[in-house]
């Protein structure tokens, strides 16, 4: 038995196992190469060709076009309607739309353009996100052929802006609830109510208008000058300062019957183009969070204080790490999500967990940020600041953090909580 025990261990079978347990030690003691502090997951290989290229040119164009002049449209309260042509000649404007001169990109391509444009400021983004997937989504999905011919292609190429109208004064959270009535007179439909935090609202041409009709939730389209449709700017913001914010006044405003987005009724028409917003928004957030964390980290290096870089200290790098750790786990869910839609595989409370988590953990970020800033994290001279008080409406609009919450947790456990 003895000499079997050593022949076999000299076999040439034992003597490869040896070589592979040898090989395998020596490769588990080699590390992979230090990856980059702002892509600690490899998250860029998980791309393909096409979608890094579409967040590269948009990455380009927000850092050339926009980080110049975003500060002052903050402070002064001003949306840069300067960039409009050029982010319809982007191909932006409904980019995830098929036909009708709109680019026809995935939702991944469309996620990681909100992600760049939010890397600039919300407000920018939310314009693109109003345009595409809250006013021109409606008109692909819901409208008559004659409806997409006539407005689709316009709307891609910027020449004419839209809006959403849904959430009321008094209805937000609850927009079964919404007093906008839609009255049949002939061939014409009669409106009457007010719609509020309407972005876009006070320069858009078109109004994708949710109302109750006769037969439930209708969605109509109104043009600018039509009588009866008035707008109001909201002022005094301290948040998505650089965004128009309006009012939508309908006082007897008579429009055509075939102004009725025909193809859809009930609250499905408008909550499903909230899905499509919410979905920008999961890609959004992390663009605001990435901000700030470099912010945060190019701060940290070259700030010194007690003769040595503040990143040196256990706190900041703390600090610094949560905000790295919570920012790749916001970009794994988009990118999942993205993969799913892509799919047709994407459900609405998919988008609500990632809506949720996204936009609080960007807006924990900004804070985090902010506090290693110290007084300078408060000027316009960083973009933190400036990215937090936007992120404050991020996270009500397109559904608050506590409805996605309860949307999320009958999911989970089946019970309705709204009611």
């Amino acid at each position: 038995m003895a000499d079997t025990t050593i022949e076999a261990a000299s076999s040439p079978a034992t003597t490869q196992t040896d070589d592979h347990n040898q090989q395998h030690q020596q490769r588990a003691h080699r590390h992979a190469p230090l990856p980059p502090a702002l892509d600690l997951y490899g998250i860029d290989n998980l791309l393909s060709d096409e979608e890094r290229l579409v967040r590269d040119t948009v990455r380009d164009f927000v850092r050339e076009r926009v980080l110049p002049i975003i500060g002052e449209h903050f402070e002064a309260g001003t949306f840069p309607k300067a960039l409009i042509p050029e982010v319809a000649q982007l191909g932006l404007l409904g980019m995830h739309i098929q036909g009708y001169g709109c680019a026809g990109m995935s939702a991944v391509a469309y996620g990681l353009a909100c992600q760049e444009l939010e890397y600039g400021d919300s407000g920018l983004r939310s314009f693109v996100s109003v345009q595409g997937s809250l006013a021109m989504f409606p008109i692909s999905a819901f409208g008559s052929e004659e409806q997409k011919q006539r407005w689709l292609p316009r709307m891609a190429k910027g020449e004419v802006i839209g809006c959403f109208g849904l959430t009321e004064p008094d209805h937000g959270s609850d927009p079964s609830g919404m007093e906008t009535r839609a009255r049949r007179d002939g061939d014409s439909y009669i409106l009457n109510g007010t719609k509020m935090w309407i972005t876009n609202g006070g320069i858009a041409d078109l109004a994708v208008v949710w109302a109750k009709a006769e037969d439930g939730i209708r969605g109509f389209l109104v043009e600018r000058g039509t009588p009866g449709f008035t707008t109001s700017d909201v002022h005094h913001k301290l948040s998505l300062r650089a965004s128009i914010t309006s009012e939508l006044h309908f006082e007897d405003c008579r429009i055509p019957a075939e102004n009725m987005l025909p193809n859809v009724r009930g609250l499905r028409g408008p909550l499903s183009c909230l899905d499509e917003a919410r979905y920008g928004i999961a890609w959004g957030a992390n663009g605001a969070a990435r901000a700030c964390y470099e912010a945060a980290l190019d701060y940290a290096k070259s700030r010194t204080q007690f003769d040595r870089p503040i990143g040196g200290f256990q706190l900041t790098q703390q600090k610094l790490v949560n905000m790295a750790t919570e920012l790749v786990k916001a970009q794994l869910l988009a990118l999942q999500l993205g993969r799913l839609k892509d799919q047709g595989m994407a459900h609405p409370v998919q988008v609500s967990l990632a809506k949720r988590n996204n936009v609080r953990e960007a807006l924990h970020t900004a804070r985090e940020a902010r506090s290693v800033l110290g007084a300078n994290g408060v000027t316009l001279e960083y973009p933190i600041s400036r990215h937090m008080n936007n992120l404050e409406s991020v996270y009500t609009y397109e559904g608050t953090d506590d409805i996605h919450t309860l949307i999320v947790g009958q999911a989970i456990t089946g019970l309705n909580a709204f009611s």
